[in-house]
């Protein structure tokens, strides 16, 4: 497959011959609805905890006695209804986390980016460096390029690129060794710079 080779002002200045076993391969959707499930599972903190009642302080003694008072029977001022009392079945600290392997992450990738390419949702541009942060450089070219709810991916830490970037709403700069497949779904275009495409296609290949 060929891709046109962009420039930020949106005009044709090369081409290139993209890695038919990383952008042409038929996208394995459940790999990646299971290496999406797995990435979020793993941004979970797992620290929440409330106390039970066995947990809560006091309560020791019974608030009134167990008959003959025309309330109801109760043990202690610490059980769930009472206010000030512990919680039902409470949160405790816990790994969310879930592993998966090698072969199954470089395939949800490999997936990603060849749905990317299919969909006409992969940019490919020259280059991408500024002198400082301008972030109306980048502006003015995702409307060049007419997207929106980007992703631009260069090949190493920039970061004046990273910074102007970060100042666009929808939008997000991620490096070769940063990037995953749960964001590169999350935003409608991928943007790489010529350099990431030489590294992904080395590191994927």
């Amino acid at each position: 497959m060929k891709a046109d080779v962009l420039n930020i002002k949106g005009e044709v200045v090369g081409s290139v011959d993209l890695n038919a076993e990383i952008f042409e391969i038929e996208p394995n959707m459940p790999v990646v609805h299971q290496y999406v499930k797995a990435y979020l599972a793993n941004q979970r903190q797992g620290t929440q905890s409330a106390k039970t009642r066995a947990e809560v302080r006091g309560g020791g003694r019974k608030p009134w006695r167990q008959k003959g008072t025309g309330r109801a029977r109760v043990g202690s001022s610490r059980n769930p209804v009472w206010t000030g009392g512990g919680v039902a079945f409470a949160p405790k600290p816990r790994d969310y986390s879930q592993s998966i392997n090698k072969k199954m992450r470089r395939l949800a990738m490999k997936s990603v980016f060849s749905a990317k390419a299919s969909d006409k949702e992969l940019f490919i541009i020259d280059e991408l460096k500024l002198e400082a942060p301008k972030t109306k450089v980048v502006i003015d070219m995702f409307k060049n390029l007419n997207i929106n709810k980007t992703l631009v991916v260069i090949d190493e830490n920039d970061v004046n690129v990273v910074n102007s970037v970060r100042n666009i709403k929808d939008a997000k700069c991620s490096t070769v060794g940063t990037l995953n497949a749960y964001e590169m779904l999350k935003y409608n275009n991928l943007v790489l710079t010529k350099d990431a495409l030489n590294k992904i296609e080395e590191v994927y290949k």
